[in-house]
């Protein structure tokens, strides 16, 4: 199974090894109050504090004595430090002054260490971390189960984790926080839901809408819709193959929002929660939608199939639907959808769309604090004619080729009028190279700073 690092208790009684972080401008005052034989050993191994270079410094007796880092520089990635991690021994460590942006160097230190690899036998390493003062472990641990959770069901092959899984998946979660879970499927979906039914028509494992709320009807309604395609082929508009290679992952939207939910729940915020998962497979059978076929949405809109490989806002809308009859005061949907968006902005950088500025600036500010980087992009209104069709209200592939993230979002917001708040995110909900914290894989973006906004500036 996959793990992470261990995080443990700070105690007077832990036979822990120091780290000292050190700056390039104070290393030869720092060398001079070494012991002898450490300034000679430093020297020996050429260390001068160079940013994130590490020293590991043995005792007489041969075993490790402390640690030296040099500081990082301004712009390092905040992981960065945690991620020195990957470079220790097994044994227990702690930071002689805690590190600046100590929670995210602690949360880095285990990240670093997840591994989704159940077909072979692994050794689990024991680089240990006792937590500075200035942290919560709870909060912590809460953050790397979570993480941990989306990234597994992200990694996870899709003959594993196919719409019965994913549903699996979601029960657990809503068990976990005493959360009140209904399935809706067959003859209920295909009636009220006919988008979602349209997509997953063609798949062995019937499509569903998962639908649990949890909290106290008081308080202010959250509502979070989460992509669940377990796998893509793009249907009858079938995707070449070098595009197919990474679609067990188009159910990253769902993975996040669960994992977003489970830690709102565990958290106990302020706050009515209500998470809707449409979960289908894209698949080809005679069953099939085909491009050019009319669909009547949840909301009356008609949608034409302008390309069965734009499944994704076809579900979403049903689903938003759904979530917006109830007027909630924020509602956030979260996506792999788009492309266009991963060209825009790349792997690392999912935009997001809303015409709230206010929660913009917030999710923008809490993301940079959080190491959990965001883009808002615009909802440009002229580019709704590119999603117009002569014989429907909506067509879901846009003409022309352009802004397509951007026309996919204003697809999207045809579909909620009543939510005072709406943010689409659209994710990628993988990292193709390593990076500190982040092994190639499964990632849950957006998680942490959506989280952050809704304890800080929301749940009041």
């Amino acid at each position: 199974m996959p793990h992470i690092a261990n995080l443990v208790l700070q105690s007077a009684s832990t036979q822990a090894i120091p780290i000292n972080i050190v700056t390039k401008e104070d290393w030869p005052k720092f060398q001079k109050n070494l012991t002898k034989p450490a300034q000679r050993w430093a020297e020996t191994q050429a260390f001068t504090a160079a940013p994130l270079s590490v020293l590991l410094v043995p005792g007489i007796d041969g075993s490790l004595e402390q640690v030296l880092i040099g500081a990082p520089s301004a712009d390092a990635d905040p992981f960065a430090m945690g991620a020195i991690s990957s470079k220790l021994p097994d044994a227990t460590y702690v930071f002689s002054k805690s590190p600046p942006r100590a929670h995210l160097v602690c949360l880095a230190w285990a990240l670093e260490y997840y591994k989704y690899d159940p077909y072979r036998a692994q050794k689990q390493r024991q680089v240990k971390l006792v937590i500075p003062r200035d942290c919560s472990l709870v909060d912590i641990k809460r953050q790397l189960e979570a993480v941990a959770m989306v990234r597994d069901l992200v990694n996870m092959p899709a003959n594993l984790l196919g719409p019965d899984a994913l549903e699996l998946a979601a029960r657990r979660v809503a068990k976990g926080g005493k959360a009140k879970l209904t399935v809706i499927k067959g003859d209920k979906l295909r009636n009220g839901f006919p988008l979602i039914a349209a997509v997953g028509a063609a798949a062995e494992q019937e499509p569903r809408l998962v639908d649990f709320t949890w909290g106290n009807s008081r308080h202010p309604k959250v509502t979070l819709v989460g992509k669940g395609v377990c796998f893509d082929t793009g249907g009858l508009d079938i995707k070449p193959s070098s595009n197919m290679l990474l679609m067990k992952k188009d159910m990253g939207g769902a993975a996040t929002v669960l994992g977003l939910a489970q830690l709102i729940m565990a958290e106990k915020l302020p706050i009515r929660l209500r998470v809707l998962l449409p979960i289908v497979e894209n698949s080809i059978s005679d069953e099939a939608m085909r491009p050019g076929d009319v669909y009547r949405s949840r909301k009356g809109l008609s949608v034409e199939i302008g390309n069965t490989d734009a499944e994704g806002r076809l579900i979403l809308a049903d689903a938003l639907a759904l979530a917006d009859e109830e007027a909630p005061d924020l509602l956030i949907d979260m996506a792999t959808l788009t492309g266009a968006a991963r060209v825009a902005l790349g792997p690392d950088l999912p935009p997001f769309y809303t015409d709230d500025d206010q929660t913009a600036q917030k999710l923008y500010a809490h993301g940079v604090q959080e190491n959990d980087p965001l883009w808002r992009m615009p909802l440009w209104r002229p580019y709704a004619q590119m999603i117009e069709t002569p014989i429907a209200d909506l067509n879901n592939s846009g003409v022309g080729g352009f802004a397509g993230s951007i026309t996919a979002a204003l697809f999207l917001r045809r579909f909620v009028e009543k939510a005072k708040t709406h943010v689409h995110f659209d994710i990628f909900a993988w990292v193709p190279t390593q990076k500190p914290g982040r092994p190639k894989g499964g990632e849950a973006q957006a998680l942490r700073a959506i989280l952050a906004m809704l304890k800080k500036d929301f749940a009041k």
